[in-house]
């Protein structure tokens, strides 16, 4: 029972899909249908086209920090080499 109460907890911090429910706590996926005729959860399937349009802008957002950490990191790159350089003279 303390695992049930656990995983409803965790559960209940954020949306789950149906498979994560199933997968942490099986003994609840067989009551969805109660809690949702409850009005108490709702189902809803995610629209192919959505989940394609957040992953679409999620790569531009890595490749825009991407590309910025890597001209930092030749910046600093640079900085240090003409700093050794300064000292070798």
């Amino acid at each position: 029972m303390p695992s049930l109460i656990f995983a409803a907890l965790a559960l209940s911090q954020r949306p789950a899909t149906v498979r994560e429910i199933a997968e942490r706590a099986p003994e609840i996926s067989q009551h969805l249908n109660v809690l949702e005729r409850a009005g108490l959860i709702e189902r809803t399937v995610a629209d192919p086209v959505d989940t394609h349009r957040a992953l679409d802008e999620a790569s531009a957002w890595v490749e825009k920090h991407r590309r910025e950490w890597n001209q930092r990191i030749d910046t600093l790159e640079e900085h240090l080499k003409t700093m050794i350089k300064k000292e070798e003279q």
